[in-house]
């Protein structure tokens, strides 16, 4: 056996191997032999989850050499599994294409990406599972089946957002839109009017998000609004970036968590002195510039999404229960919002969300806090993200996905045997 550990150090793995193929031909070779060896069998990305989604002691297998553009017919792009968020802007360049959306991590592979449900924010624009059109997987015993809306549609509505439970996805399909820029306004706002306006800010741009720093009265708010090419780019300076996105964000940041985790006491100092010096910046650059930014500072994250309505007295409440537990957090919450769209494992299936993010220095414990909020978050009609820690069974998912049981009974068509199940997937899909 091999080791493997996750991106957040949350999961440590102990697969029989590590399988890279180098084609669709060596995976559908890899899953007869597994069928023949009765062995199960885990897709992996880049491991950025902080579930144990991908963990198996059976073979894990590696999608990084399933990269690059398939084909291109008009606006939607076909690319391999195994292809990086991070590659797609050079690979999409030479079309004149962007992805209409995207998170704020850029490590990720596409299939990793749709599989556990990554989104960005934006209230006209869903995750980027919502933006695909087509799959190509391997089944269980080894063969290869193409899916869309039209063609086997339940298989690939399951398969979306399919948790790496239906099959080895070895290209997909995916709608995007004419490269843009966006126009980036980031700027300190005191809390109280941020909640209490939460509906006029969110709608007064294109995508907006907020952070809030526990233990202060400030959030910072990010509006980026989308501009055609002839608009023309205005980057930061590469002083301000550096200064800004790695010395401030992930340097100063990472010193100040580790001294919060050695000593939890100055926390709350250290985060009233963190929000006194975000500062406002304004700037336009290509789309995917400014929708991610570097994370180097390990963590465990929570994500829920809720909806959009709850979002002010949902914040109001955990702000509530940090001040009551004591608890020194030293990172911000992050609030997002989304669309609503018909991925039957969506968070946001059917209504309009938001999504609230907690997370915690990958030193520090987690796990009271973590309870704790998805507690409050359970009350608004929280769904938690895929890849994100969470302590809900599949009994308690059932009842928070209408298209749950749809979804169960293509796994039982397409995986009987459950070649591609794990711990993790037993509790939140059921064995």
């Amino acid at each position: 056996m091999t080791a493997w550990r996750n991106w957040g150090r949350s999961v440590l793995a102990h697969p029989t191997s590590i399988e890279t193929p180098r084609d669709e031909t060596e995976v559908v070779a890899l899953l007869s032999r597994a069928a023949g060896d009765r062995r199960r069998v885990r897709p992996v990305g880049a491991g950025h989850s902080f579930t144990p989604i991908a963990a198996t002691d059976g073979v894990m297998v590696r999608l990084d050499a399933l990269s690059g553009v398939r084909r291109v017919d008009g606006h939607e792009v076909t690319l391999g599994a195994g292809t990086r968020l991070r590659d797609l802007p050079a690979l999409l360049r030479p079309y004149g294409l962007a992805l209409e959306n995207m998170g704020d991590i850029d490590t990720q592979t596409v299939a990793g990406a749709i599989s556990t449900g990554t989104h960005g924010t934006g209230t006209a624009f869903a995750g980027i599972a919502a933006q695909v059109t087509g799959l190509r997987l391997v089944l269980a015993g080894g063969g290869v089946v193409d899916c869309s809306g039209t063609v086997r549609p339940e298989l690939f509505q399951a398969a979306r957002i399919g948790l790496g439970a239906f099959g080895v996805l070895t290209e997909v399909t995916i709608r995007c839109v004419p490269a843009f820029l966006l126009a980036a306004d980031e700027h300190p706002m005191p809390l109280a009017p941020v909640l209490e306006h939460f509906d006029q800010i969110t709608a007064g741009a294109d995508h907006v998000e907020f952070y809030w720093f526990p233990h202060t009265d400030t959030a910072l708010v990010k509006s980026n609004t989308r501009l055609g090419l002839e608009s023309g780019r205005r980057p930061l300076p590469r002083w301000r970036s550096t200064l800004d996105d790695e010395a401030m964000s992930n340097g100063l940041f990472a010193a100040t968590c580790g001294l919060g985790w050695l000593v939890p006491q100055v926390v709350p100092t250290i985060n009233r002195v963190a929000a006194h010096l975000v500062s406002t910046r304004t700037f336009t650059d290509d789309s995917y510039s400014v929708f991610t930014s570097p994370r180097r500072v390990r963590f465990r994250e929570m994500e829920y999404a809720i909806d959009r309505d709850a979002i002010p007295e949902a914040i109001r409440e955990i702000r509530t229960l940090i001040q009551r537990k004591g608890w020194r957090i030293s990172f911000p919450l992050e609030i997002r919002v989304a669309a609503a769209d018909d991925v039957w494992l969506s968070t946001a299936y059917g209504r309009p969300s938001a999504y609230v993010a907690v997370h915690r220095y990958h030193r520090d414990p987690f796990a009271e806090y973590f309870l704790a909020v998805q507690e409050v978050l359970l009350a608004f009609g929280g769904r938690p993200h895929w890849g994100k820690l969470h302590s809900l069974g599949h009994e308690q998912l059932r009842a928070r996905y209408p298209r749950f049981g749809d979804a169960l009974a293509v796994r039982d068509t397409v995986d009987p045997d459950r070649r591609f199940a794990n711990p993790y997937l037993d509790r939140v899909l059921g064995p």
